[in-house]
């Protein structure tokens, strides 16, 4: 079934309140007084309306296979779980939950047990759960849900980002800054500090772990010292390049042919490798110094997770299947195989230990002006391929349905990047 837009920030809210329900029940239970356990002031916890609504994208193919659905809810949830917390550790530094207590955990931030209750739940929503809140949905007389569903997205998105800013707050108080001085003398500003305030206590009080201190992930000094935007941007042009580069000689000798693996219309880029070096980068930082056998786990349980999303979410958005494993034992749905998981581990492994560690000193060898200012003209560039090769493979879709263009701009698309180029930059492309 395909949802609006409205209809799945519906979802969103109805499972971040209920996410919201489970937390504070959890919370209560744990710390004998009420709790709020959420990120956000109000009733919603938003990671789980966010999981929700990935897995129905992602996963609603997989509704008539009960097996496979499960796993693939599992997986998913427990993927988001652990990159919210990594995530939340990178802003604040602080570790926000801690399951080492558990048996069969990971980082501390997963673990066996929450991912089988992960499962159950995403699997009860995927098949059962969305249909039903649908239907309430469309019960009520239009345009009454459609109207709360928007004002509640726009509280939401608020809440978020006082709350963000609560986080840099108390992180800042961290370092020993100074808080209310300057900008924050005028009275709203003293309003709203006043709330972000009340915001830390109650997040100190949900999430005590957030005292503790942890690792110093950002430096300061040299040109994209540490793992911040400009070193996680170079990184992630060095990965598009060098990913191109891997999938053409590897089709080379495994079908003999030389063939275009680049995602962009412009320059020899792999968007897919690109994001998966910048993510590996950020969320296995810390963990660069363990052993082989953890990197490798991380990396062949999140790249297989990545590239079936990086593979539903081209085919919904641009209407391709840019690769099919379906020939290819132990694969699911042909978008990703149990083998290339395994390469996604090594690959993780390989970069980690061998080759981030070179890379990360040559980038920052570039001289700090040189290195912003290239950075900027490179984003500006990335942005604008990105952008034109979006539309030219929308186009591409359109066209095969027989549409005419009717604007200036699909005219020059089509003019500029017709079937016989598309074919050549994307030759592994196949409609849906």
């Amino acid at each position: 079934m395909d949802y609006t837009i409205t209809e799945m920030l519906w979802l969103f809210l109805i499972y971040s309140f209920l996410g919201w329900i489970f937390e504070a029940v959890v919370g209560t239970i744990k710390n004998k007084r009420f709790t709020n356990r959420g990120f956000s002031t109000g009733p919603f916890c938003m990671v789980y309306g966010f999981a929700a609504v990935i897995m129905q994208i992602t996963l609603a193919d997989l509704t008539d296979n009960p097996v496979f659905l499960f796993i693939g809810c599992g997986i998913q949830a427990t993927v988001i779980e652990w990159f919210t917390g990594k995530l939340l550790e990178l802003v604040n530094r602080r570790k926000w939950w801690d399951y080492s207590d558990k048996k069969w955990n990971f980082d501390g931030y997963i673990c066996l047990e929450y991912t089988i209750l992960w499962a159950i739940l995403g699997f009860a929503a995927v098949r059962y759960g969305n249909t039903f809140f649908l239907f309430l949905y469309k019960l009520l007389p239009a345009p009454v849900p459609a109207v709360i569903t928007w004002i509640l997205s726009g509280y939401t998105a608020l809440d978020a980002a006082v709350s963000l800013a609560a986080i840099f707050h108390l992180r800042s108080k961290k370092k020993g800054q100074g808080t209310h001085t300057g900008i924050l003398s005028s009275r709203m500003y003293r309003a709203a500090a006043a709330f972000i305030g009340y915001v830390e206590r109650r997040m100190a009080k949900a999430y005590p772990v957030i005292e503790e201190k942890s690792e110093e992930i950002l430096k300061e000094g040299k040109f994209a010292e540490g793992c911040g935007f400009y070193k996680l941007f170079w990184l992630f042009l060095i990965g598009a390049v060098l990913g191109d580069i891997t999938e053409t000689i590897f089709c080379r000798l495994t079908a003999g042919v030389w063939m275009s693996r680049s995602s962009l219309v412009w320059g020899p880029f792999s968007i897919v490798w690109g994001l998966a070096i910048a993510l590996a980068t950020s969320l296995l930082y810390k963990d660069r110094e363990k052993p082989d056998r953890h990197i490798f786990l991380i990396g062949t349980f999140l790249g297989g997770a990545y590239e079936y999303v990086c593979s539903v979410f081209t085919e919904l958005v641009f209407g391709q299947v840019f690769w099919d494993y379906s020939d290819i034992p132990f694969n699911l749905g042909g978008r990703v195989n149990l083998l290339y998981c395994f390469f996604w581990g090594i690959a993780a492994v390989v970069w980690i230990k061998l080759l981030y560690p070179r890379f990360s000193r040559w980038i920052e060898r570039i001289p700090k002006l040189a290195g912003y200012i290239a950075t900027w003209i490179l984003v500006v560039f990335m942005a604008a391929d990105i952008i034109v090769s979006s539309a030219a493979l929308i186009r591409y879709d359109q066209r095969a349905g027989g549409p005419a263009a009717d604007s200036g701009w699909e005219q020059i698309i089509d003019e500029t990047f017709d079937d016989s180029r598309m074919e050549q930059i994307y030759p592994n492309a196949k409609q849906r």
